[in-house]
């Protein structure tokens, strides 16, 4: 037990002569040390928070405005010098002083709001995203001139936050033609007829006065979809999160930087807390699309410390965040009411699963993190213990992969004191959770079907060996491999992506490891041990554990999962055929689905509004007319190569028109989903909105961002790139598609579906997006032309 004794700050012994205390001087200087982090921390994030206040200016502009002003003054108080009493002209001195060092404040203040509004008003052109690739207009370039002029110098992460635009709402009109646009291709012409009926019918009724409540709501609220978003989308659901909700990203593709298990875990927690440390002061630099226009960083506040609570009841409305100022009971009670998502401040431990068992882990000594060498420590020693999970602790976490109301309930009757209390609190306000996994996963060239296992161990693993409610679960692999399990309410996949590219980064090029596969550092053996979380589970706790654990593990079981990674050709041939590598794909896809169904069908594509403050996603309705025009003339023999190429020019600009327009707020989904809850709230039935928002999406896809930070040359270190992530499929007798364009060379594909569903399989559907992928670039086999002889 030396362990026990030197976690002892002072021994207080009461004698007959007195009272004998011992202090512990090593505990003493941990307790300064600490104190001393706190208050350098406080005042770094003081200190930053100033700095993107006032962005973007700058603290020193208010001291020059200042003595600017002052200076004026000086001469107009040389003259009175000579003709007043030195007395009276020093009071008179003193006061104007005041004056004009407040009048030189309120200036300052002006110029900055000036600038501010300055920056949001060139933030709202949007015209360079429709110019032709490789070709700038002239007023596009005189607004990257004025963009770098105002943008000032060396942003923090949250420095443009204040300048960013809100989100603009279109118009009915525009959002209507879109929509029927959009479906046309997908409906015969009687099915068409009663939509545009519909459609138009709403368009006269009562979408005038939905749209009058939604443009007041875009007025005062930051963002009129994304709480809504959060809410409805999200934390309303009453269904299960693992694989419909949750989903996966994988580590690297073809480089393992240690075998050793614990290792890898030291590095990657390590470096983990070094990206949070610079989140918390907001020293990231800020997301920029051409390195110019800045992105919202706002989700990123919640990647650490977060946690999702689930309730038992839903309202009208819901907070979105918990304020753990208001009274703990208060706190306590309204968590399990209503479904949200706790953001905690700083926490200083982690929460570490095996085999079983739940481990506390603290990430601080002296006032500092843990050094990389003895975080892989004290996982030797979770590795070590030898000990028994507790009656009903293996598959615990089994509740937050069910249903979320036996879930609630569960929480509210066995977790709302004592032991159980404790070590829930423990979990849920950890930096982030992690399992220590007791298999080897990851890709291997040799093994058919690695990528599919590593898929699905990330996405559900054993049901009861992540707990999905974390913001993440970081997993960790006999084998020496990573990957991460995130919860999707609190964030989309580029929040996560830009956190794993830094860590990944560091991990490999900045901490390192010994020959021996060890994390590099020494080790203080001195650092007090693992702690176990305690559970007192009953009888009746146990139960609901493993009901959800069987629904868990029928959804699991139902999850067909296949990785296809497409060397044939990427990105680099793609541009030199000066075609959008995302059209491109998104082209195969439609191929790859008609082969597959022999039809068409609905498909989501996601991409970003982050251009705008607290914005998330928007729809991209990939499957357009012009795309169902291409795709029959690829299998239509009597077609000719520049018909198809012809088609193929319409669809990709098509695509890249909508992908545009997405992005900068003229889409379609998000307004009509909005406009939806407002009928709600109104109590206004719309035929029309509920025809839209029931339409199943059949094919779901989404790019994986790739080199978010540059940290890496991948032309200098190709192997050292991700393999991506993915998702459960949205509908039950459908596909879930993402990919990642991974360097020049490659795409990755991950494909998901249900085992359940006769009409599909994921590994059929990776073949043809690999033969449609082929039969594009270079037509079909048999022709005496290609694309490619076109595109050259």
């Amino acid at each position: 037990m030396a362990e026990a004794h030197q976690a002892v700050g002072f021994e207080f012994t009461v004698r007959p002569d007195g009272a004998d205390i011992k202090l512990s001087q090593e505990v003493i200087k941990n307790i300064y040390l600490s104190g001393v982090t706190a208050w350098r921390k406080r005042a770094i994030q003081f200190k930053n928070g100033v700095l993107a206040g006032v962005y973007p200016a700058s603290p020193s502009s208010w001291l020059i405005v200042v003595i600017a002003m002052i200076s004026t003054l000086l001469l107009y108080f040389i003259g009175i010098l000579f003709c007043s009493i030195l007395k009276q002209c020093s009071q008179k001195w003193t006061k104007e002083e005041q004056h004009a060092i407040l009048f030189a404040t309120l200036l300052w203040l002006f110029l900055i709001y000036l600038l501010r509004y300055s920056l949001k008003a060139l933030l709202s052109y949007h015209a360079w995203i429709f110019e032709s690739h490789g070709k700038m207009s002239s007023s596009t370039k005189l607004w990257l001139s004025l963009i770098k002029m105002f943008s000032g110098r060396r942003p923090l992460l949250y420095s443009f936050q204040a300048s960013l635009p809100r989100l603009p709402l279109p118009s009915v009109d525009d959002t209507i033609d879109r929509y029927l646009e959009s479906v046309h291709a997908l409906l015969d012409d009687k099915r068409y007829k009663q939509m545009e009926t519909l459609a138009n019918d709403f368009r006269n009724t009562s979408a005038p006065q939905l749209q009058r409540y939604l443009l007041l709501k875009s007025w005062w609220a930051t963002n009129y979809v994304s709480d809504w978003w959060e809410e409805y989308i999200y934390l309303r659901g009453r269904s299960p999160i693992m694989v419909n909700s949750n989903f996966y990203v994988m580590d690297l593709l073809y480089i393992t930087p240690t075998q050793r298990q614990t290792a890898r875990a030291g590095n990657v927690v390590h470096a983990m807390l070094q990206y949070r440390r610079k989140l918390e002061r907001g020293e990231h630099a800020p997301l920029r699309a051409l390195g110019i226009v800045p992105m919202c960083s706002s989700q990123m506040e919640r990647i650490f410390n977060t946690t999702r609570i689930p309730g038992i009841e839903t309202g009208a409305t819901r907070p979105q965040r918990v304020n753990m100022c208001l009274h703990p009971m208060l706190c306590y009670v309204q968590c399990y009411l209503l479904n949200i998502v706790q953001h905690l401040s700083d926490r200083k431990h982690l929460v570490v699963y095996h085999r079983g068992r739940f481990f506390q882990v603290w990430l601080y000594t002296g006032g500092r993190h843990l050094l990389p060498s003895e975080l892989e420590m004290q996982f030797q020693r979770i590795l070590n213990d030898t000990s028994e999970p507790q009656p009903g602790e293996l598959k615990l976490a089994a509740l937050t992969a069910g249903n979320r109301v036996p879930w609630a309930r569960a929480r509210l009757k066995y977790f709302s004191q004592g032991v159980n209390k404790a070590s829930l609190q423990a979990v849920e306000s950890s930096a982030f959770f992690l399992t220590l996994d007791d298999e080897a996963q990851g890709y291997d060239p040799a093994k058919t079907g690695s990528l599919d296992g590593y898929a699905k161990s990330l996405l559900h693993g054993k049901c009861y060996d992540r707990w999905f409610d974390k913001s993440f679960t970081l997993i960790s692999y006999t084998n020496g491999k990573m990957g991460i399990n995130t919860e999707h309410s609190w964030a989309d996949a580029p929040i996560i992506g830009h956190m794993w590219e830094y860590v990944l980064a560091t991990d490999c090029f900045h901490l390192g490891y010994t020959e021996e596969g060890h994390c590099k550092g020494d080790i203080n053996k001195g650092i007090p041990p693992p702690a176990r979380l305690e559970w007192q589970i009953p009888k009746e706790c146990r139960e609901t554990i493993e009901t959800s654990y069987v629904l868990a593990k029928q959804i699991a079981d139902d999850v067909d999962f296949h990785g296809c990674l497409f060397s044939e050709f990427g990105k680099g041939l793609i541009k030199k055929c000066r075609t959008s590598p995302d059209a491109f794909i998104q082209l195969a896809l439609q191929l790859a689905q008609f082969r597959d169904q022999g039809g068409f069908c609905l498909t989501y594509e996601s991409s970003m509004t982050r251009m705008f403050r607290e914005g998330r996603t928007e729809t991209v309705r990939s499957c357009t007319s012009e795309a169902v025009a291409f795709v029959r003339a690829m299998e239509e023999e009597d077609k000719t190569n520049g018909t198809r190429l012809e088609l193929f020019r319409k669809a990709a600009d098509k695509h890249q028109n909508m992908y545009r327009l997405a992005m900068t707020g003229s889409g379609i989904d998000r307004h009509l989903f909005c406009l939806y809850i407002m009928s709600k709230y109104l109590r206004m039935d719309s035929p029309f909105l509920k025809q839209v928002l029931s339409e199943p999406w059949k094919l779901s896809t989404s790019q994986t961002p790739q080199q978010q930070l540059n940290l890496v040359d991948i032309n200098k270190f190709p192997r050292y790139v991700g393999a991506g992530g993915g998702f459960g499929p949205v509908a039950d007798d459908g596909y879930g598609v993402s990919y990642i364009i991974v360097g020049e060379d490659l795409i990755t594909f991950h494909i998901s579906s249900k085992f359940s569903s006769s009409e599909t399989d994921s590994f059929r559907f990776g073949q043809n997006i690999r033969k449609a992928m082929l039969d594009i670039q270079t037509n079909k086999p048999g022709y005496s032309k290609s694309f490619t002889f076109y595109f050259s």
